[in-house]
């Protein structure tokens, strides 16, 4: 019940004016505490948008680690307890589905942090995730791929807040991402499961949302996605825009992050950096030099697949999970349609920027 609320984003007290008790009841119902009657089950279920079987079926619930979100004052309480709500329902999903197919083992490496650990620490761990997960030089190709392979569950979240970023937890043994698909951008989905590959690698047992986290899991995904010891040779030396647009395709970052790393790494001066910065905030978002659509996941696809393979409908599988079907259409949402590839050099794409390159 509390799951449901916190989905539709209903306070306790709005809650209880519509079906017609007191917040105390709701309250008592949460936490087991009194058993609402078969009359105020249905109005639950008609004011939460739920089917009645949803508050009957009992499903024991995984523990989970906090979620670590980007910015805690960039949300609302609302938003995080729907977009929880919602991925705890999509687990519920997957574990319907492991019933009947083996998903990757998950192999993520674990990291314990020193205590006061320096960028240097950071670097050195995001180089042994690489080599942990395979990939030993270069760019990586598919980062949500990458992460998927290695038995992390990544799913998008349904359409909404722009606010809410990526965030990710454990799951019982099972690591899972959860993206904002309004996110339609190539690098920054590919920063973002980064980012939180970072979380999962080196922050499970600690309390999510302190600024020292985010910038960890920050340098912990540049240097991730583009090592220090090769990106700081091509990097150029000066603001030159389509160098940063070659490195931009070449290693799927943005040219901001490129601009910074080149700051952080000491290419940059801090006015060559600031010229960067008021430039690219001139162009605004999305930044040009457009790369092609965001990176998205495949494995709950694959997956539903092999369940038809074996005669495992989805019905079966909504059933099993004990969810509304309307759940289970948000949670294998492929997402808004993949946008047509651009290529960054065309005189169209560049046109109106030319005056600033």
């Amino acid at each position: 019940m509390t799951i449901a609320r916190q989905l539709r984003r209903r306070r306790k007290n709005e809650l209880a004016r519509e079906v017609g008790v007191t917040p105390a009841a709701i309250t008592q119902y949460e936490l087991g505490q009194a058993k609402p009657s078969p009359g105020v089950v249905s109005k639950l279920a008609l004011a939460l948008a739920m089917p009645v079987d949803f508050f009957r079926i009992g499903h024991p619930e995984e523990k989970t680690t906090p979620a670590h979100f980007r910015s805690l004052r960039a949300t609302t309480q609302l938003e995080r307890d729907e977009v929880i709500a919602f991925s705890k329902l999509a687990m519920r999903f997957v574990t319907a589905i492991e019933r009947y197919v083996d998903l990757p083992v998950i192999d993520l490496p674990r990291e314990d942090l020193p205590p006061e650990p320096t960028k240097a620490d950071i670097s050195a761990i995001a180089k042994n995730a690489r080599k942990s997960l395979g990939v030993e030089s270069g760019p990586i190709p598919h980062v949500i791929r990458l992460l998927e392979s290695h038995g992390v569950v990544v799913l998008q979240l349904p359409n909404g807040s722009r606010r809410v970023d990526a965030f990710s937890y454990w799951h019982g043994s099972r690591a899972a991402v959860f993206m904002n698909p309004l996110k339609d951008d190539k690098p920054r989905s590919r920063f973002d499961a980064a980012h939180e590959a970072g979380h999962l690698i080196m922050h499970r047992d600690l309390e999510p949302g302190s600024r020292i986290t985010e910038n960890q899991a920050h340098d912990f995904a540049a240097e991730f996605l583009a090592p220090t010891e090769e990106i700081i040779h091509e990097l150029p030396r000066t603001l030159d825009w389509e160098r940063l647009a070659i490195l931009k395709r070449r290693w799927g970052i943005s040219i901001k992050a490129l601009a910074y790393r080149a700051h952080s790494l000491g290419i940059y001066r801090d006015t060559t950096y600031r010229r960067a910065m008021v430039t690219l905030s001139k162009w605004g978002d999305p930044e040009p030099y457009d790369i092609g659509p965001r990176e998205t996941p495949i494995l709950m696809t694959k997956a539903m697949e092999v369940c038809r393979d074996i005669g495992i409908s989805r019905d079966v599988l909504t059933e099993t999970a004990g969810l509304a079907e309307s759940i289970v259409d948000q949670i294998l949402a492929v997402g808004i349609e993949e946008r047509p590839k651009v290529d960054i050099f065309s005189e169209n794409a560049n046109r109106s920027h030319s005056s600033e390159i």
